[in-house]
């Protein structure tokens, strides 16, 4: 299990004040991120997908095949407000895709099964 980083309390509140303000200060949307992050790696362990959302932060998540070195073959990347708009149920993992809000490669990318990760309150 990977180490947390960000205090439970302070990374849900930093999440609530992005939901209240999505144009919320740097710092929160990089502790939202951050710890949302971390969240998906509790939930899905393992490391065959890496999860980018630069420059905040990557994860690898998912059991399969580990990946050690250089690109991997599964990488899903986006911007905060699309992480954070999957996250709490805002965005669907499908319209992501096809407006082009995310970039996800490799036969394990898909991480709908995943989200929403902490709906909307």
């Amino acid at each position: 299990m990977p180490a947390r980083r960000i205090d439970p309390a302070a990374g849900r509140q930093a999440v609530l004040d992005w939901c209240a303000d999505p144009a919320a200060p740097r710092q929160v949307v990089a502790t939202a991120v951050r710890y949302t992050l971390e969240e998906l790696a509790l939930t899905a362990p393992g490391r065959s997908v890496e999860v980018r959302v630069p420059p905040y932060g990557a994860v690898q998540v998912i059991e399969g095949t580990t990946h050690r070195r250089g690109t991997p073959p599964n990488v899903v990347e986006m911007t905060a407000q699309t992480w954070l708009s999957l996250v709490v149920g805002d965005l669907a993992w499908t319209d992501a895709e096809d407006s082009g809000e995310l970039r996800a490669s490799g036969g394990r990318s898909d991480l709908s099964r995943y989200l929403p990760l902490l709906p909307r309150p």
